[in-house]
């Protein structure tokens, strides 16, 4: 009963806008994943698109969101304000979900990606430095443990709504996206409405304004490089979830039911991620990074084996665990790593490095399944998270 109580208390002092945040990041997850979920059949089926432009449209994507977080985290900190910044990345998001249901051609599709991709490196590292500058450093680790949780439940309804509208439909994918649109509108209208400027950043915007500079990059200190380099670690043993559902699709799992690789890993990682803040708040972060990669280890060795799709879903389910670990406490890391006037430029650089070293970790995981097949991409995994888990104690510490 105490410690029942303790965890309520723990909740309640996580700040209402904390809250919001994660409620805005679910609905546009949920726009986004209703989209996504359908996309390669939408393209290959109904566009004509070969699979080599499918690769061409979601690697110049990501990238974009990368780079692009690099500037505007960088920016959040010399203007003094993140909201506009997080405003404008969530609507120009929501924007770019029309071009989907009107697409008549791959290159439209690639714009959409684009743009919606813009739209997310603008708003990414900003509203990660929101959710610092809103929540008491007790309660760090909570606070992004508990968006990271809403969040990937977005990811986790977007392609059972998805399935059920294609259902409800007769399979018409123009007005499932269609329909998409909705929760991403709704994700702009709460936060203009529900999120107001954090405190601190309000403060720095008296402070006199400048241009970013490359100084302010290099003064992050090296607590902050150290951070980055266990993250870059992880990023490049964690490559791109997509080969869950072709490995679960080689094992037997039906065409029309692969979406439910990501149902199963989307629920794992959402059941762990606030449970792992929070216990970082206490037990400290190095421990459940440990973990986690200790998870992700486990999860590569059952996907590496040749077993039933049963047994491999449990692979997939544990790496799911594995980024509810991981995921929020490296965002709570970045965030005690930094000063609070460049804690926008210090996630910009973090998303730039571990996302453009998760493309490279894709590519690398995609020529060992080529050349080496299932069982070298994620024996590969394995390697790399256990070089990252030896790195941990010079990284991060101890705790």
């Amino acid at each position: 009963m105490a410690k029942q109580r303790r965890e309520e208390a723990a909740i309640l002092r996580i700040p209402v806008a904390i809250w919001v945040l994660g409620f805005v990041s679910l609905c546009m997850d949920v726009s986004s994943e209703m989209i996504h979920a359908l996309l390669p059949v939408f393209l290959v089926s109904t566009l004509g698109a070969g699979t080599i432009a499918l690769g061409v449209i979601e690697g110049v994507a990501e990238a974009t969101a990368s780079i692009t977080k690099v500037f505007s985290g960088v920016l959040s900190d010399r203007l003094g304000r993140r909201k506009p910044l997080a405003v404008f990345g969530y609507g120009l998001a929501a924007l770019s979900k029309p071009l989907f249901p009107l697409a008549a051609s791959p290159l439209w599709v690639f714009v959409a990606r684009f743009v919606d991709r813009i739209g997310k490196g603008i708003r990414g590292a900003p509203r990660d430095a929101m959710v610092a500058d809103c929540s008491p450093p007790e309660v760090r680790g909570a606070a992004y443990g508990l968006r990271q949780s809403l969040d990937t439940l977005g990811a986790l309804l977007g392609p059972l709504a998805a399935i059920a509208l294609m259902a409800a439909l007769a399979n018409d994918i123009r007005a499932v996206f269609w329909i998409a649109t909705i929760p991403a509108l709704a994700a702009v209208v709460l936060l203009v409405i529900g999120v107001k400027e954090p405190a601190s950043a309000a403060a720095a915007a008296d402070a006199p304004r400048r241009l970013p500079r490359w100084s302010d990059v290099k003064s992050l200190g090296g607590r902050f490089w150290a951070v980055l380099s266990i993250g870059a670690a992880m990023a490049l043993a964690r490559f791109s979830e997509a080969f869950l559902v072709l490995r679960a699709h080689e094992a037997g799992l039906a065409l029309e039911w692969t979406p439910l690789a990501f149902v199963v890993m989307n629920l794992t990682y959402t059941i762990s991620a606030y449970p792992a803040g929070r216990l970082s708040d206490r037990w400290g972060r190095a421990r459940l990074l440990a973990t986690g990669l200790a998870l992700l280890i486990a999860s590569d060795l059952v996907l590496a084996a040749d077993l039933p799709i049963a047994l491999l879903m449990v692979g997939i389910a544990l790496w799911g665990f594995h980024m509810g670990l991981t995921q929020g406490l490296l965002a709570a890391l970045v965030a005690d790593s930094v000063p609070d006037s460049l804690r926008g430029s210090g996630f910009g650089v973090f998303h730039f490095v571990t996302g453009v070293t998760a493309l490279a970790a894709s590519l690398v995981a995609g020529i060992l399944w080529e050349w080496v097949g299932p069982s070298g991409t994620f024996l590969a995994s394995a390697v790399f998270s256990a070089l990252a888990m030896a790195g941990l104690p010079l990284g991060v510490g101890k705790r």
